[in-house]
Protein backbone atom coordinates (compact mmCIF):
# COMPACT_ATOMS: atom_id res chain seq x y z
CA UNK A 1 0.00 0.00 0.00
CA UNK A 2 1.28 3.47 -1.01
CA UNK A 3 -0.34 5.12 1.74
CA UNK A 4 -2.49 5.74 4.50
CA UNK A 5 -6.14 4.35 3.83
CA UNK A 6 -8.28 7.83 3.20
CA UNK A 7 -11.48 6.19 3.88
CA UNK A 8 -11.50 7.45 7.77
CA UNK A 9 -10.38 10.97 7.05
CA UNK A 10 -11.64 13.90 8.92
CA UNK A 11 -10.07 16.83 7.57
CA UNK A 12 -8.23 18.30 10.93
CA UNK A 13 -6.96 21.86 9.07
CA UNK A 14 -7.69 25.46 10.83
CA UNK A 15 -8.69 28.52 9.05
CA UNK A 16 -6.06 30.65 11.37
CA UNK A 17 -3.11 28.73 10.15
CA UNK A 18 -3.48 29.45 6.43
CA UNK A 19 -3.84 33.27 7.39
CA UNK A 20 -0.91 33.18 8.47
CA UNK A 21 1.14 31.50 5.68
CA UNK A 22 -0.82 34.07 3.80
CA UNK A 23 0.58 36.90 6.05
CA UNK A 24 3.98 35.85 6.02
CA UNK A 25 3.91 35.76 2.79
CA UNK A 26 3.18 39.03 1.85
CA UNK A 27 5.45 40.59 4.35
CA UNK A 28 8.64 41.57 2.14
CA UNK A 29 11.00 38.48 2.32
CA UNK A 30 14.21 40.43 3.89
CA UNK A 31 12.06 40.91 7.14
CA UNK A 32 11.11 37.64 7.31
CA UNK A 33 13.08 35.30 9.89
CA UNK A 34 12.28 31.50 11.08
CA UNK A 35 11.26 32.87 14.44
CA UNK A 36 10.08 36.27 13.65
CA UNK A 37 11.68 39.80 12.31
CA UNK A 38 14.94 40.15 11.27
CA UNK A 39 16.97 42.85 10.26
CA UNK A 40 16.74 44.17 6.39
CA UNK A 41 19.82 42.88 4.53
CA UNK A 42 21.63 43.86 1.33
CA UNK A 43 20.07 41.80 -1.73
CA UNK A 44 22.68 39.95 -3.18
CA UNK A 45 22.86 40.50 -6.65
CA UNK A 46 24.02 36.92 -7.90
CA UNK A 47 21.38 35.06 -5.90
CA UNK A 48 18.19 37.32 -7.75
CA UNK A 49 19.82 36.86 -10.68
CA UNK A 50 19.74 33.11 -10.32
CA UNK A 51 16.33 32.73 -8.27
CA UNK A 52 18.06 30.44 -5.89
CA UNK A 53 16.12 31.23 -1.96
CA UNK A 54 18.69 32.32 0.58
CA UNK A 55 19.59 29.72 4.04
CA UNK A 56 16.98 31.69 5.89
CA UNK A 57 14.54 30.56 3.32
CA UNK A 58 15.36 27.20 3.16
CA UNK A 59 15.23 26.90 6.86
CA UNK A 60 11.78 28.76 7.35
CA UNK A 61 10.17 26.49 4.18
CA UNK A 62 11.42 23.66 5.96
CA UNK A 63 9.98 24.44 9.64
CA UNK A 64 6.78 25.08 7.90
CA UNK A 65 6.75 22.40 5.79
CA UNK A 66 7.13 19.96 8.42
CA UNK A 67 4.59 21.67 10.73
CA UNK A 68 2.29 21.35 7.98
CA UNK A 69 2.95 18.08 7.46
CA UNK A 70 1.88 17.41 10.71
CA UNK A 71 -0.75 19.44 10.71
CA UNK A 72 -2.50 17.70 7.52
CA UNK A 73 -1.57 14.03 8.27
CA UNK A 74 -3.74 13.53 11.50
CA UNK A 75 -6.63 11.70 11.24
CA UNK A 76 -10.29 11.16 13.28
CA UNK A 77 -13.03 8.84 12.25
CA UNK A 78 -16.12 10.90 11.99
CA UNK A 79 -19.49 10.45 9.73
CA UNK A 80 -21.42 12.69 7.74
CA UNK A 81 -25.12 12.26 7.95
CA UNK A 82 -27.62 12.41 5.16
CA UNK A 83 -31.13 12.32 5.42
CA UNK A 84 -33.71 9.89 3.65
CA UNK A 85 -35.75 12.07 2.79
CA UNK A 86 -34.58 14.72 0.56
CA UNK A 87 -32.35 14.17 -2.62
CA UNK A 88 -28.42 14.10 -2.80
CA UNK A 89 -27.29 15.71 -6.15
CA UNK A 90 -23.62 15.09 -7.23
CA UNK A 91 -22.76 16.54 -10.53
CA UNK A 92 -25.98 16.42 -12.26
CA UNK A 93 -27.34 13.15 -10.86
CA UNK A 94 -29.42 12.49 -8.22
CA UNK A 95 -29.80 10.22 -5.03
CA UNK A 96 -32.89 9.34 -2.61
CA UNK A 97 -31.33 7.63 -0.25
CA UNK A 98 -34.19 5.34 0.88
CA UNK A 99 -32.86 2.02 -0.25
CA UNK A 100 -29.74 0.34 -0.14
CA UNK A 101 -29.58 0.27 -3.77
CA UNK A 102 -29.23 4.27 -3.72
CA UNK A 103 -27.11 4.42 -1.03
CA UNK A 104 -24.72 2.09 -3.10
CA UNK A 105 -24.97 4.42 -6.17
CA UNK A 106 -24.56 7.17 -4.00
CA UNK A 107 -21.69 5.66 -2.94
CA UNK A 108 -19.85 4.48 -5.49
CA UNK A 109 -20.93 7.79 -7.83
CA UNK A 110 -18.79 9.67 -5.03
CA UNK A 111 -15.84 7.17 -4.09
CA UNK A 112 -15.59 7.23 -8.19
CA UNK A 113 -14.40 11.40 -8.31
CA UNK A 114 -10.78 11.46 -8.28
CA UNK A 115 -9.77 12.90 -4.96
CA UNK A 116 -6.48 14.90 -5.01
CA UNK A 117 -5.00 15.99 -1.62
CA UNK A 118 -1.90 17.33 -0.29
CA UNK A 119 1.36 15.32 -0.79
CA UNK A 120 4.85 15.43 0.74
CA UNK A 121 8.30 14.22 -0.11
CA UNK A 122 8.01 14.86 -3.58
CA UNK A 123 10.21 16.24 -5.96
CA UNK A 124 11.57 19.78 -5.35
CA UNK A 125 9.75 21.77 -6.59
CA UNK A 126 12.09 24.28 -9.11
CA UNK A 127 13.41 27.33 -7.88
CA UNK A 128 12.30 26.78 -4.31
CA UNK A 129 13.26 24.54 -1.16
CA UNK A 130 9.24 23.27 -1.39
CA UNK A 131 8.88 18.96 -1.34
CA UNK A 132 5.19 19.72 -0.28
CA UNK A 133 2.15 21.76 -0.99
CA UNK A 134 0.85 21.63 2.50
CA UNK A 135 -0.42 24.90 3.48
CA UNK A 136 -0.11 26.47 0.32
CA UNK A 137 -1.40 24.15 -2.13
CA UNK A 138 -4.86 23.71 -1.83
CA UNK A 139 -5.98 25.31 -4.49
CA UNK A 140 -4.08 24.40 -7.03
CA UNK A 141 -5.31 21.02 -5.99
CA UNK A 142 -8.44 21.62 -6.22
CA UNK A 143 -8.57 22.83 -9.41
CA UNK A 144 -6.80 19.37 -9.88
CA UNK A 145 -9.78 17.99 -8.91
CA UNK A 146 -12.31 20.07 -11.19
CA UNK A 147 -9.95 19.14 -14.64
CA UNK A 148 -9.64 15.68 -13.42
CA UNK A 149 -13.84 15.31 -13.52
CA UNK A 150 -14.06 17.04 -16.85
CA UNK A 151 -11.28 14.57 -17.90
CA UNK A 152 -13.09 11.69 -16.70
CA UNK A 153 -16.57 12.74 -18.36
CA UNK A 154 -13.91 13.14 -21.96
CA UNK A 155 -12.33 10.06 -21.66
CA UNK A 156 -14.03 7.44 -19.67
CA UNK A 157 -18.17 6.05 -20.79
CA UNK A 158 -20.70 7.66 -19.68
CA UNK A 159 -21.65 7.44 -16.11
CA UNK A 160 -18.53 5.29 -15.37
CA UNK A 161 -17.92 3.98 -11.64
CA UNK A 162 -14.81 3.19 -10.56
CA UNK A 163 -14.86 -1.19 -10.48
CA UNK A 164 -12.73 -1.18 -7.51
CA UNK A 165 -15.26 1.21 -4.79
CA UNK A 166 -15.42 -2.09 -2.80
CA UNK A 167 -11.57 -1.65 -2.35
CA UNK A 168 -12.58 1.25 0.40
CA UNK A 169 -14.17 -0.48 2.76
CA UNK A 170 -15.61 1.74 4.96
CA UNK A 171 -18.38 4.24 4.44
CA UNK A 172 -17.51 7.26 6.50
CA UNK A 173 -21.90 8.11 6.26
CA UNK A 174 -24.72 7.79 8.44
CA UNK A 175 -28.34 7.71 6.65
CA UNK A 176 -31.15 9.54 9.39
CA UNK A 177 -34.91 10.56 8.68
CA UNK A 178 -35.39 13.99 9.80
CA UNK A 179 -38.45 15.31 12.21
CA UNK A 180 -38.92 17.54 9.18
CA UNK A 181 -37.89 18.20 5.54
CA UNK A 182 -36.82 21.01 6.48
CA UNK A 183 -34.07 20.07 9.39
CA UNK A 184 -30.86 17.86 8.29
CA UNK A 185 -30.29 16.31 11.02
CA UNK A 186 -33.33 14.27 13.09
CA UNK A 187 -33.80 10.85 15.11
CA UNK A 188 -31.79 7.69 13.56
CA UNK A 189 -33.96 4.91 12.22
CA UNK A 190 -32.27 1.51 11.63
CA UNK A 191 -30.98 0.47 8.89
CA UNK A 192 -32.62 -1.39 5.98
CA UNK A 193 -33.36 -4.67 6.89
CA UNK A 194 -31.79 -4.52 10.30
CA UNK A 195 -33.46 -5.48 13.46
CA UNK A 196 -31.42 -2.62 15.53
CA UNK A 197 -33.85 -0.54 17.29
CA UNK A 198 -34.89 2.95 16.64
CA UNK A 199 -32.07 4.62 18.30
CA UNK A 200 -29.11 2.91 16.46
CA UNK A 201 -27.96 4.82 13.53
CA UNK A 202 -28.66 3.54 10.26
CA UNK A 203 -25.29 2.28 8.60
CA UNK A 204 -24.45 1.93 5.02
CA UNK A 205 -23.12 -0.82 4.05
CA UNK A 206 -19.36 -2.13 4.28
CA UNK A 207 -17.23 -4.05 1.50
CA UNK A 208 -17.94 -7.21 2.95
CA UNK A 209 -22.47 -6.66 2.95
CA UNK A 210 -22.07 -4.62 -0.36
CA UNK A 211 -23.24 -6.64 -3.39
CA UNK A 212 -20.23 -7.16 -5.54
CA UNK A 213 -20.54 -6.43 -9.42
CA UNK A 214 -21.06 -9.34 -10.49
CA UNK A 215 -24.42 -10.42 -7.94
CA UNK A 216 -25.41 -6.78 -9.12
CA UNK A 217 -25.57 -7.79 -12.69
CA UNK A 218 -24.56 -3.96 -13.98
CA UNK A 219 -24.05 -4.80 -17.91
CA UNK A 220 -21.76 -1.28 -17.32
CA UNK A 221 -19.28 -2.98 -14.77
CA UNK A 222 -17.37 -5.07 -17.67
CA UNK A 223 -17.10 -1.97 -19.50
CA UNK A 224 -16.05 0.08 -16.57
CA UNK A 225 -12.92 -2.77 -16.22
CA UNK A 226 -12.03 -2.74 -19.20
CA UNK A 227 -11.74 1.49 -18.87
CA UNK A 228 -9.03 0.94 -15.91
CA UNK A 229 -6.17 1.62 -17.92
CA UNK A 230 -7.66 4.99 -18.90
CA UNK A 231 -8.27 5.65 -15.33
CA UNK A 232 -4.57 4.98 -14.39
CA UNK A 233 -3.10 6.61 -17.13
CA UNK A 234 -5.26 9.92 -16.10
CA UNK A 235 -4.49 9.33 -12.80
CA UNK A 236 -0.60 9.65 -13.89
CA UNK A 237 -1.14 13.31 -15.82
CA UNK A 238 -1.82 14.51 -11.70
CA UNK A 239 1.31 12.58 -10.19
CA UNK A 240 3.37 15.07 -8.59
CA UNK A 241 6.34 14.08 -10.44
CA UNK A 242 7.83 17.09 -13.16
CA UNK A 243 7.13 15.66 -16.45
CA UNK A 244 3.59 15.02 -15.37
CA UNK A 245 1.68 17.55 -17.55
CA UNK A 246 -1.28 18.46 -14.71
CA UNK A 247 1.10 17.78 -11.87
CA UNK A 248 1.86 20.26 -9.08
CA UNK A 249 5.14 21.04 -10.88
CA UNK A 250 3.65 21.86 -13.86
CA UNK A 251 1.15 23.95 -12.74
CA UNK A 252 3.72 25.80 -10.49
CA UNK A 253 5.99 26.86 -13.43
CA UNK A 254 3.23 28.47 -15.44
CA UNK A 255 2.38 30.37 -11.98
CA UNK A 256 5.89 31.22 -12.39
CA UNK A 257 5.34 33.08 -15.77
CA UNK A 258 2.69 35.49 -13.97
CA UNK A 259 4.43 36.01 -10.91
CA UNK A 260 3.39 33.36 -8.83
CA UNK A 261 5.68 30.86 -6.92
CA UNK A 262 5.56 27.92 -4.73
CA UNK A 263 4.25 28.75 -1.59
CA UNK A 264 2.21 31.44 -2.64
CA UNK A 265 -1.63 31.20 -2.25
CA UNK A 266 -3.09 30.81 -5.65
CA UNK A 267 -7.01 32.51 -5.87
CA UNK A 268 -9.83 30.53 -8.29
CA UNK A 269 -9.32 32.68 -11.18
CA UNK A 270 -5.87 32.15 -11.65
CA UNK A 271 -5.88 28.49 -11.44
CA UNK A 272 -8.89 28.43 -14.14
CA UNK A 273 -6.31 30.41 -16.44
CA UNK A 274 -3.14 28.08 -15.15
CA UNK A 275 -5.72 24.92 -16.46
CA UNK A 276 -5.95 26.42 -19.53
CA UNK A 277 -2.47 26.76 -20.26
CA UNK A 278 -1.88 23.33 -18.96
CA UNK A 279 -3.94 21.32 -21.24
CA UNK A 280 -3.10 23.94 -24.18
CA UNK A 281 0.79 23.40 -23.46
CA UNK A 282 0.28 19.39 -23.11
CA UNK A 283 0.40 16.93 -25.55
CA UNK A 284 -0.88 14.09 -24.20
CA UNK A 285 -4.65 15.82 -25.38
CA UNK A 286 -5.62 16.54 -28.85
CA UNK A 287 -9.36 16.61 -28.92
CA UNK A 288 -9.91 18.84 -25.65
CA UNK A 289 -9.74 22.64 -24.52
CA UNK A 290 -10.37 25.39 -22.34
CA UNK A 291 -12.31 28.23 -22.71
CA UNK A 292 -11.79 30.68 -19.18
CA UNK A 293 -14.62 33.13 -19.35
CA UNK A 294 -14.16 37.14 -19.05
CA UNK A 295 -15.72 39.50 -17.16
CA UNK A 296 -18.52 36.50 -16.20
CA UNK A 297 -19.27 36.65 -19.85
CA UNK A 298 -19.34 33.37 -22.05
CA UNK A 299 -18.46 34.86 -25.51
CA UNK A 300 -20.20 32.28 -27.94
CA UNK A 301 -17.52 33.13 -30.67
CA UNK A 302 -14.70 32.80 -28.65
CA UNK A 303 -15.65 28.99 -28.17
CA UNK A 304 -16.66 28.83 -31.46
CA UNK A 305 -13.02 29.31 -32.65
CA UNK A 306 -11.24 27.94 -30.00
CA UNK A 307 -12.89 24.14 -31.27
CA UNK A 308 -14.00 24.70 -34.55
CA UNK A 309 -10.85 23.30 -36.44
CA UNK A 310 -12.38 24.12 -39.34
CA UNK A 311 -11.77 27.98 -38.93
CA UNK A 312 -8.27 27.17 -37.55
CA UNK A 313 -5.51 27.88 -40.09
CA UNK A 314 -3.36 25.49 -38.56
CA UNK A 315 -3.66 21.75 -39.90
CA UNK A 316 -5.26 19.81 -37.45
CA UNK A 317 -3.69 16.54 -35.60
CA UNK A 318 -4.55 13.61 -37.45
CA UNK A 319 -6.69 11.88 -34.27
CA UNK A 320 -8.66 15.15 -33.76
CA UNK A 321 -12.47 15.50 -35.20
CA UNK A 322 -13.36 18.33 -36.26
CA UNK A 323 -14.96 20.21 -33.31
CA UNK A 324 -12.73 19.94 -30.05
CA UNK A 325 -14.47 18.86 -26.54
CA UNK A 326 -14.05 21.90 -24.34
CA UNK A 327 -14.06 22.75 -20.64
CA UNK A 328 -15.76 25.72 -20.16
CA UNK A 329 -14.29 27.60 -16.81
CA UNK A 330 -15.74 30.40 -15.31
CA UNK A 331 -14.96 33.15 -12.27
CA UNK A 332 -17.18 34.55 -10.46
CA UNK A 333 -18.04 36.18 -7.02
CA UNK A 334 -21.30 35.34 -5.32
CA UNK A 335 -21.14 38.56 -2.89
CA UNK A 336 -18.83 40.87 -1.41
CA UNK A 337 -17.19 39.50 2.50
CA UNK A 338 -20.05 36.42 2.33
CA UNK A 339 -21.97 35.00 0.04
CA UNK A 340 -25.02 36.76 -1.04
CA UNK A 341 -27.91 33.83 -0.69
CA UNK A 342 -29.80 35.01 -3.63
CA UNK A 343 -27.59 32.74 -5.16
CA UNK A 344 -27.79 29.89 -3.37
CA UNK A 345 -30.50 28.52 -5.23
CA UNK A 346 -29.07 29.30 -8.54
CA UNK A 347 -26.04 27.36 -7.27
CA UNK A 348 -27.82 24.47 -6.73
CA UNK A 349 -29.41 24.72 -10.33
CA UNK A 350 -26.33 24.90 -11.68
CA UNK A 351 -24.68 21.16 -9.72
CA UNK A 352 -28.51 19.51 -11.00
CA UNK A 353 -26.55 20.02 -14.54
CA UNK A 354 -25.55 17.20 -16.51
CA UNK A 355 -23.07 19.50 -17.92
CA UNK A 356 -21.68 21.04 -14.77
CA UNK A 357 -18.16 19.58 -13.67
CA UNK A 358 -18.23 21.47 -10.31
CA UNK A 359 -17.03 24.44 -8.21
CA UNK A 360 -13.54 24.87 -6.63
CA UNK A 361 -13.75 27.57 -4.16
CA UNK A 362 -14.34 26.99 -0.35
CA UNK A 363 -13.97 29.25 2.65
CA UNK A 364 -11.88 31.86 3.13
CA UNK A 365 -8.06 30.58 2.79
CA UNK A 366 -9.36 27.11 2.74
CA UNK A 367 -9.76 25.81 -0.91
CA UNK A 368 -13.02 22.94 -1.60
CA UNK A 369 -14.04 21.35 -4.25
CA UNK A 370 -17.75 21.45 -4.47
CA UNK A 371 -19.64 18.94 -6.61
CA UNK A 372 -23.06 18.32 -4.80
CA UNK A 373 -25.58 19.33 -2.19
CA UNK A 374 -28.04 18.25 -0.25
CA UNK A 375 -31.09 20.74 1.14
CA UNK A 376 -29.24 23.57 2.35
CA UNK A 377 -25.20 21.94 2.81
CA UNK A 378 -22.95 21.93 -0.12
CA UNK A 379 -20.93 18.25 -0.63
CA UNK A 380 -17.33 18.76 -1.12
CA UNK A 381 -13.85 17.07 -1.34
CA UNK A 382 -11.17 18.56 0.52
CA UNK A 383 -7.60 18.37 -0.14
CA UNK A 384 -6.30 19.31 3.31
CA UNK A 385 -5.27 15.93 4.27
CA UNK A 386 -1.36 15.01 3.16
CA UNK A 387 -0.30 11.90 1.94
CA UNK A 388 2.83 10.68 0.92
CA UNK A 389 3.99 10.81 -2.31
CA UNK A 390 2.85 8.14 -4.92
CA UNK A 391 5.32 7.32 -7.82
CA UNK A 392 2.62 6.53 -10.32
CA UNK A 393 5.38 5.67 -12.89
CA UNK A 394 5.37 2.08 -11.17
CA UNK A 395 2.82 -0.29 -13.07
CA UNK A 396 -0.22 -0.93 -11.27
CA UNK A 397 0.50 1.70 -8.66
CA UNK A 398 -2.21 1.87 -5.91
CA UNK A 399 -4.79 4.11 -6.68
CA UNK A 400 -6.37 3.92 -3.08
CA UNK A 401 -5.33 7.27 -2.34
CA UNK A 402 -6.61 9.10 -4.91
CA UNK A 403 -10.62 8.08 -4.33
CA UNK A 404 -12.09 9.29 -1.16
CA UNK A 405 -15.04 7.79 0.74
CA UNK A 406 -15.79 10.41 3.09
CA UNK A 407 -18.48 12.62 1.93
CA UNK A 408 -18.01 15.71 3.60
CA UNK A 409 -21.09 18.85 3.74
CA UNK A 410 -21.04 22.46 4.87
CA UNK A 411 -23.80 25.36 4.70
CA UNK A 412 -23.97 27.47 2.17
CA UNK A 413 -23.35 30.17 3.57
CA UNK A 414 -19.64 29.66 4.92
CA UNK A 415 -19.00 28.85 1.31
CA UNK A 416 -16.47 32.20 0.48
CA UNK A 417 -18.21 34.01 -2.73
CA UNK A 418 -14.81 34.06 -4.55
CA UNK A 419 -15.39 30.69 -7.05
CA UNK A 420 -15.00 29.26 -10.21
CA UNK A 421 -17.83 27.03 -11.93
CA UNK A 422 -17.06 24.42 -14.41
CA UNK A 423 -18.55 23.03 -17.46
CA UNK A 424 -17.66 20.36 -20.07
CA UNK A 425 -19.36 20.22 -23.84
CA UNK A 426 -18.44 16.93 -25.64
CA UNK A 427 -18.79 18.26 -28.70
CA UNK A 428 -21.65 21.49 -30.71
CA UNK A 429 -24.17 20.03 -29.97
CA UNK A 430 -23.40 19.66 -26.37
CA UNK A 431 -22.45 23.49 -26.12
CA UNK A 432 -25.54 24.81 -27.85
CA UNK A 433 -27.67 22.41 -25.18
CA UNK A 434 -24.81 23.44 -22.26
CA UNK A 435 -25.97 27.14 -23.13
CA UNK A 436 -29.55 27.02 -22.97
CA UNK A 437 -29.17 24.45 -19.75
CA UNK A 438 -27.26 27.17 -18.18
CA UNK A 439 -29.04 30.40 -19.19
CA UNK A 440 -32.34 28.54 -17.35
CA UNK A 441 -30.16 27.87 -14.40
CA UNK A 442 -28.87 31.82 -13.98
CA UNK A 443 -32.29 32.99 -14.75
CA UNK A 444 -33.59 30.91 -11.03
CA UNK A 445 -31.56 33.97 -9.09
CA UNK A 446 -33.80 36.26 -7.75
CA UNK A 447 -31.18 38.69 -7.94
CA UNK A 448 -31.41 41.38 -11.21
CA UNK A 449 -28.98 40.32 -12.80
CA UNK A 450 -27.17 36.84 -13.30
CA UNK A 451 -24.07 35.55 -11.97
CA UNK A 452 -22.74 35.22 -15.76
CA UNK A 453 -24.06 35.89 -18.68
CA UNK A 454 -23.80 33.75 -22.54
CA UNK A 455 -23.47 36.48 -25.18
CA UNK A 456 -22.85 35.99 -28.93
CA UNK A 457 -19.57 37.59 -30.56
CA UNK A 458 -16.13 37.66 -29.28
CA UNK A 459 -14.64 39.14 -25.43
CA UNK A 460 -10.95 41.25 -25.39
CA UNK A 461 -8.00 38.84 -25.10
CA UNK A 462 -7.46 38.61 -21.19
CA UNK A 463 -4.56 35.93 -20.54
CA UNK A 464 -2.85 34.85 -17.06
CA UNK A 465 -0.99 37.74 -17.46
CA UNK A 466 -3.58 40.03 -16.68
CA UNK A 467 -5.12 38.19 -13.39
CA UNK A 468 -1.78 37.80 -12.02
CA UNK A 469 -1.67 41.41 -9.83
CA UNK A 470 -4.12 43.50 -7.68
CA UNK A 471 -5.46 45.38 -10.36
CA UNK A 472 -8.93 45.93 -10.76
CA UNK A 473 -9.21 44.99 -14.78
CA UNK A 474 -12.83 44.09 -15.48
CA UNK A 475 -16.38 45.08 -14.51
CA UNK A 476 -18.26 44.13 -11.60
CA UNK A 477 -18.18 40.17 -11.38
CA UNK A 478 -21.38 39.82 -8.91
CA UNK A 479 -23.84 42.21 -7.69
CA UNK A 480 -23.57 42.82 -3.95
CA UNK A 481 -26.35 42.70 -1.34
CA UNK A 482 -27.68 46.59 0.06
CA UNK A 483 -25.99 47.57 2.43
CA UNK A 484 -22.48 45.64 1.57
CA UNK A 485 -21.16 47.96 -0.54
CA UNK A 486 -19.02 50.07 0.98
CA UNK A 487 -17.11 47.82 3.29
CA UNK A 488 -16.87 45.20 0.89
CA UNK A 489 -14.44 47.90 -1.80
CA UNK A 490 -11.90 47.49 1.53
CA UNK A 491 -11.94 44.01 1.11
CA UNK A 492 -8.44 42.73 0.53
CA UNK A 493 -8.70 39.79 -2.15
CA UNK A 494 -6.96 37.36 -4.37
CA UNK A 495 -8.29 37.40 -7.16
CA UNK A 496 -9.36 40.33 -9.21
CA UNK A 497 -12.53 41.90 -9.43
CA UNK A 498 -14.38 45.16 -8.91
CA UNK A 499 -17.74 46.23 -7.49
CA UNK A 500 -20.69 48.27 -8.75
Amino acid sequence: MNSVSPSAVQYVGAVMQDELVESQRQQPLERQGSFGLRTAQTPDPSREATGEPDEIDKLKAKLMSAWNNVKYGWTVKSKTSFNKISPVTVLGHSYLLNSEDEVERFRSAFVSRIWLTYRREFPQLEGSTWTTDCGWGCMLRSGQMLLAQGLLVHLMPRDWAWPDVQQLTEVDFEVFRPRSPARAGGVPIPSFGSPRGSNTPEKSLTGDQAPKCSQRKRPECVRDRQAEPIHHKLVTWFGDQPPAPFGLHQLVEIGNSSGKKAGDWYGPSIVAHILRKAVAKTSVLHNLAVYVAQDCTVYKEDVVHLCDLSLSQTPPHPSSQAWKSVIILVPVRLGGEALNPSYIDCVKNILKLDCCIGIIGGKPKHSLYFIGFQDEQLLYLDPHYCQPLVDVSQVNFSLESFHCSSPKKMPFNRMDPSCTIGFYAKNKKDFESLCSAVSVALSSSKEKYPIFTFVEGQGQDYGLEGHSGNHHTGPAAHILPPGNLSRSNNRRTSDEFVFL
